[in-house]
């Protein structure tokens, strides 16, 4: 099977039911990399909807692991209003339910307005090197990325971190897919939790949702800075917030995950 990109496994996705071919490049483990998945269910979701509305929310299952294989994604209009659609999609091996998503697409309307307050610190991206998915113990999804972890929260590193900082932008073109750019970019970060230990632990992904502050057909930069925070863990469950932000630093989108740590 040949690697693909993520705007052609995208490209596939032409129609509310559609299939398209996870490659061995988008991989972590066992199971393809979160944030491709939930940018397949957006590119459905978006071909469900009569007409263009800008994504306001996300929210994503991950109920199973996607496989290296053809998938199906199968989206429905839920409800459409004058000003908010409802959307979901499923994204489907055979017959096994691998994620399920669903947002909520609006039009902008004339009303006042409240700029988002947001601490904007990034560390130099320049300060770190590139990472090299081929000199590290990375999962191979990295190398679609370049990424350049600046601010700590390193897996593994017992540094017991609860913040870390990335710069990071799409390895290929991504112009024709605004949307599901920053989505796919939103969930790189890994469980901060995993700084607090020292030998290897299982992670996963339970829930994630995604807030856009600006449209996303809105934003030019392609460089993006990633401010995520460890809230809480216990009992094999923690929450990371945290705010995507554009390289001139505006504030593109909010993020909130639920995940799962084995020992």
């Amino acid at each position: 099977m040949s690697e693909s990109t993520l705007s052609e496994i995208l490209s596939a996705i032409d129609s509310a039911d559609a299939k398209t071919t996870v490659t061995q490049q988008w991989m972590q483990g066992r199971a393809a990399f979160g944030g491709l998945g939930a940018a397949m269910a957006a590119t459905g979701m978006r071909n469900a909807l009569p007409e263009g509305k800008s994504m306001r929310s996300l929210m994503v299952s991950f109920v199973g692991p996607i496989p290296a294989e053809e998938v199906t994604v199968k989206s429905e209009l839920m409800r459409e209003g004058k000003n908010v659609s409802q959307v979901t999609s499923r994204i489907m091996a055979g017959d096994n339910i691998c994620l399920h998503a669903s947002a909520a697409f609006g039009s902008a309307r004339d009303t006042k307005t409240a700029s988002p307050v947001a601490e904007y610190k990034p560390e130099p991206r320049d300060s770190v090197p590139v990472l090299d998915a081929s000199q590290r113990k990375l999962p191979p999804f990295i190398g679609n990325f370049d990424v350049h972890w600046t601010g700590g929260g390193i897996p593994l590193s017992g540094t017991g971190d609860r913040r870390l900082g990335q710069w990071v932008r799409h390895a290929t073109d991504m112009s024709a897919f605004p949307l599901e750019k920053i989505i796919a970019i939103g969930d790189i970060p890994p469980p901060i939790m995993m700084a607090h230990y020292t030998h290897p632990v299982r992670t996963s992904s339970l829930s994630w949702s995604l807030e856009f502050v600006k449209p996303a057909e809105e934003v030019e930069s392609d460089w993006f800075y990633l401010d995520y925070t460890l809230d809480a863990a216990a009992g094999g469950y923690c929450q990371q917030s945290g705010m995507i932000f554009s390289e001139d630093g505006e504030l593109v989108a909010l993020s909130r995950q639920c995940m799962t740590y084995f020992e």
